[in-house]
C-alpha cells in the first residue's frame, strides 16, 4: 500500500504519517514549504513540495498512489464576518482541486479529514447526545468563515463519493496530545498548565488523543463504510472539568471564576464592530452550541478506543518541555 497524506508537517496529519508507517505502508508526505517535516523530524517518507490549489503538484504527487488521507483542508482563523464569502469561496475553490485530482488519479479511497463543526445539534425534543445523523446548518453560524467552509467542504467530498471513488469523512473533536507544533490546541493545555487561566466557561467539550484520531484514520482506510462520517471523540467533559484536570496534572489550582457568556457575547460583538482587533471568534460565536459527543458508530465500526486522557496530558506536556515549546 502506498499511501499520501495531504498535511503531513500538520499535528493529525504528522501522527497519520507515523501510524501508516507502523502499518508498514509506504508514505509520500505533502507539504507547501519545502524543507519542513513538521514532527515527523527524521522519518524515512517521501516528501513531496505544492500547494492543494495547483492542480499540477496535486497530480505530480498522487502518481503511483493508492490512498489519500486529506488531512491538510483548509482552516480559516480571520474572525471578520466580512471575508466569509471569499473563504467560502477559497475552500470550495481548494477542496474541487484535491477531488478532481484524486478522481484523475485513479485513487482507491480517500480518506477526509473533517471538523467537529459539521456535527449539528439534536433535533429539538431529541434527549440525546449529538451524532452523525446530526448536521450543521449552513448559515446558522453565518458570521464564521471556520464553520461555514468546512460544511461546505465536508458536503463536496461526501457528493463525490461513488463505487469508483470511495469516500470516507472523519470528524475529530477538540484533539491534544504530543506533536502540536502548530499549538493546534497546545497553548490551552500550556495556559491552564501554566497557571495562567483564572476562570471557566460554561459548556461542554470532547477531548480525544491525537495518536488516537490518528489510528482511527488508520482503521476508517480499511474498515470504515464508504459515504459514512465518524465523530472521533473520546471524553465528554465540562469545560470546567476538562481544566480541572489539566490543572490538576500539572501541579495547579484549578480556576474558581465562572465566566459569564454576556461577555464573550460582548467580545465577539467587539470584533465585528472592529475587525482590526483580530480576534479569533470563529468558534467563540457558536458556545453556546458547544456540546458532547456519541462516539459509539467509530468505537463500533473502526475499533476507535480512546486512551486515559491524563496520559494524553502527561505525554503532551512532556513533548513540548522536550521541544522547548513550554
Amino acid at each position: 500500500m502506498k499511501v499520501l497524506v495531504l498535511g503531513a508537517t500538520g499535528f493529525i496529519g504528522g501522527h497519520i504519517v507515523k501510524a501508516a508507517l507502523d502499518k508498514g505502508w509506504d508514505v509520500v508526505g505533502f507539504r507547501r514549504h519545502p524543507n519542513k517535516t513538521g514532527h515527523l523530524e527524521h522519518l524515512d517518507i517521501e516528501w513531496v513540495n505544492g500547494d492543494l490549489v495547483d492542480s499540477s503538484s496535486l497530480l505530480n504527487a498522487m502518481r503511483g498512489i493508492d490512498l489519500v488521507f486529506h488531512a491538510a483542508a483548509f482552516y480559516p482563523t480571520d474572525g471578520n464576518p466580512r471575508n466569509v464569502p471569499k473563504q467560502v469561496k477559497h475552500a470550495k475553490h481548494e477542496i474541487r482541486n484535491v477531488l478532481e485530482a484524486a478522481k484523475r488519479s485513479g485513487i482507491k479511497k480517500f480518506v477526509y479529514t473533517s471538523s467537529l463543526t459539521t456535527i449539528g445539534n439534536p433535533p429539538a425534543g431529541e434527549n440525546r447526545l449529538p451524532d452523525e445523523r446530526d448536521i450543521y446548518t449552513p448559515g446558522r453560524f453565518a458570521k464564521s468563515g471556520y464553520y461555514e467552509s468546512k460544511i461546505v467542504m465536508e458536503k463536496a467530498v461526501l457528493n463525490s463519493n461513488s463505487n469508483d471513488f470511495p469516500c470516507i469523512i472523519l470528524n475529530p473533536t477538540a484533539v491534544f496530545g504530543p506533536g502540536d507544533i502548530h499549538m493546534s490546541m497546545g497553548g490551552i493545555l500550556i495556559a491552564i498548565s501554566k497557571g495562567h487561566v483564572f476562570g471557566w466557561l460554561p459548556g461542554m467539550i470532547n477531548v480525544i488523543d491525537v495518536r488516537d484520531v490518528a489510528q482511527a484514520h488508520i482503521n476508517a482506510a480499511l474498515l470504515g463504510k464508504p459515504g459514512e462520517r465518524y465523530i472521533l471523540g473520546g471524553y465528554n467533559y465540562t469545560i470546567k472539568e476538562f481544566i480541572t484536570i489539566v490543572a490538576t496534572i500539572s501541579g495547579k489550582s484549578p480556576p474558581r471564576i465562572k465566566i459569564p457568556l454576556s461577555l464573550v457575547d460582548f467580545i465577539v460583538w467587539l470584533n465585528d464592530l472592529l475587525p482590526s482587533l483580530k480576534i479569533p471568534t470563529n468558534h467563540l460565536r457558536s458556545i453556546r452550541s458547544w456540546q458532547g459527543y456519541n462516539t459509539s458508530k467509530a468505537e463500533e465500526d473502526l475499533n476507535l478506543i480512546p486512551r486515559p486522557f491524563n496520559e494524553t496530558i502527561k505525554d503532551a506536556i512532556l513533548w513540548f518541555k522536550h521541544h522547548d515549546l513550554w
